[in-house]
């Protein structure tokens, strides 16, 4: 079977309208001989294996009074845990009590105080135990102890206004 010539305008020697064989290589079977089996020498292609003599550690003894080295377990060994997603940390409650207070402070202003004692509860549970939740229990002693700073500003306004308003009364009424 001959192929076109190739396009581009330039001329392959190898495809001048024949096919032509590549050059013999006198390692491969030529066709129509049988294929050795039996390896004829060592791999050229193989890489060099340091430890190909066997074990490498062979030679060393065990030292006196150590207990034997374990052996590797097979595979699906029960006392090691298969692939797959780690289960993620339980949220401590107190945490999440202290977050909902301290949200519900900004409405009520009385429950912030609660929420950031309890979210300084919950941090030092959550450091104990190691249970997730540290974020909510960050969250709840900043905006409780945030909307508690703003509730005594705003009875401390209220108490001046008042203060305000009874001296105003008692300097008008004297003055009459």
């Amino acid at each position: 079977m001959t192929y076109p010539p190739p396009s581009g305008g330039w001329n392959d020697p190898a495809w001048s309208g024949q096919q032509s064989s590549p050059p013999a290589d006198p390692a491969l079977p030529v066709s129509g001989q049988p294929i050795p089996t039996q390896p004829t020498g060592p791999d050229p292609y193989a890489p060099a294996d340091p430890y190909a003599g066997g074990d490498p550690y062979a030679g060393m003894k065990q030292a006196p009074g150590q207990p034997a080295p374990a052996a590797y377990p097979p595979p699906g060994y029960p006392g090691y845990p298969g692939y797959g997603y780690a289960q993620p940390p339980k949220t401590n409650g107190m945490a999440i009590a202290a977050l909902v207070l301290a949200l519900v402070g900004i409405g009520s202003c009385i429950t912030a105080p609660v929420g950031a004692i309890l979210g300084h509860v919950a941090q030092k549970q959550i450091r104990q135990t190691g249970e997730g939740g540290e974020g909510m229990a960050k969250a709840a002693i900043i905006v409780g102890w945030i909307l508690t700073g703003l509730l005594v500003l705003v009875i401390l306004f209220y108490v001046a206004i008042i203060v305000f308003a009874i001296t105003q009364a008692e300097t008008s009424s004297t003055s009459y």
